[in-house]
C-alpha cells in the first residue's frame, strides 16, 4: 500500500509538472487551487496535497498558506542540500569528501575560464575591480568575508551568459563553503586570497587563457593544501 501511494504521488507530481510546462508558467505564477487540481487530475484532496508537498521540497512549487500555490523558484537549493549531506556523511565515514567537492569546483571552473577570458563586459569588470578592492580592505582588517568571495565568483561567472551554469557554480560554492565552515578550521592568508583573485581578474581582463587557467589552478591549489594541513599558519 505504501509503495502504491508513493507511486500515485509521483504520478500526480509528474502531471502537475507537465501542467507548468505546457502552460509555460514562470516562477511566481499561481497554480490551480487544490479543488481545481482534484477535478483536473481526478484524484483526492489528500493525494493533491501530498504531491504538492513533494514538489515544494524540490522548489518546483511554493505553497503560501492562506494564499494558494505558486510556481516555485526552481532553484539549485535541493542540489545544494544533497551535496552538503553527501559531503558531511562521507567526511564522517573517513572519506576525503570535502576535497572531492573542491576538485569538482576546480574541474568545472578551470574548464570554463577560457570562455571568460577577454569576453567579460566592462560593467562586470568594473564590479570585479570593486570586489577585489573590497577584499583588500577586508584583508587589511584580518580576513576576507565569505560573501565578498561569493560575489566575486558570481560576477565572474555572469560573463558565461548561461544562467544554468552560473547557478550551478554558485551552488557548488555554497555547498563547499557551508561544509568547510562546519567541518574544517581552515586557516587562509587573506593577502594570498586577494592576490589570487586579482590575478584571475587581470588574466581574464587581458584575454590570456593560459594565464587565467593557471590562476584558477593556483587558487584551488592553495585551498587544497590548506585542506590537507588545516592548522597550517
Amino acid at each position: 500500500m505504501a509503495a502504491h501511494n508513493r507511486g500515485l504521488a509521483s504520478d500526480i507530481q509528474e502531471r502537475i509538472k507537465r501542467l507548468i510546462v505546457d502552460q509555460r508558467l514562470p516562477s511566481g505564477a499561481p497554480l490551480p487551487t487544490e479543488t481545481e487540481l482534484m477535478e483536473l487530475l481526478g484524484v483526492s484532496r489528500n493525494s493533491v496535497r501530498e504531491a504538492l508537498k513533494g514538489l515544494q521540497a524540490m522548489n518546483i512549487v511554493e505553497i503560501r498558506h492562506g494564499f494558494g500555490t505558486y510556481v516555485g523558484p526552481m532553484s539549485m537549493g535541493p542540489m545544494i542540500e544533497g551535496l552538503i549531506f553527501r559531503t558531511v556523511a562521507g567526511h564522517y565515514r573517513g572519506e576525503d569528501s570535502l576535497l572531492q567537492l573542491l576538485e569538482l569546483r576546480e574541474a568545472v571552473e578551470t574548464g570554463l575560464i577560457a570562455r571568460l577570458a577577454g569576453r567579460i563586459p566592462q560593467a562586470d569588470l568594473t564590479e570585479l575591480d570593486a570586489l577585489v578592492e573590497r577584499m583588500e580592505a577586508e584583508a587589511a582588517e584580518g580576513a576576507v568575508r565569505a560573501d565578498t568571495d561569493r560575489a566575486f565568483h558570481a560576477a565572474l561567472h555572469r560573463g558565461l551568459d548561461n544562467l544554468l551554469l552560473s547557478e550551478m557554480l554558485e551552488a557548488f560554492w555554497d555547498a563547499f563553503h557551508r561544509v568547510r565552515t562546519d567541518l574544517v578550521d581552515l586557516h587562509t592568508d587573506p593577502k594570498v586570497t586577494c592576490r589570487q583573485h586579482r590575478e584571475i581578474l587581470e588574466a581574464v581582463r587581458t584575454g590570456d587563457v593560459v594565464r587565467a587557467e593557471a590562476a584558477v589552478r593556483d587558487h584551488f591549489g592553495n585551498i587544497r593544501e590548506r585542506l590537507r594541513s588545516p592548522h597550517q599558519e
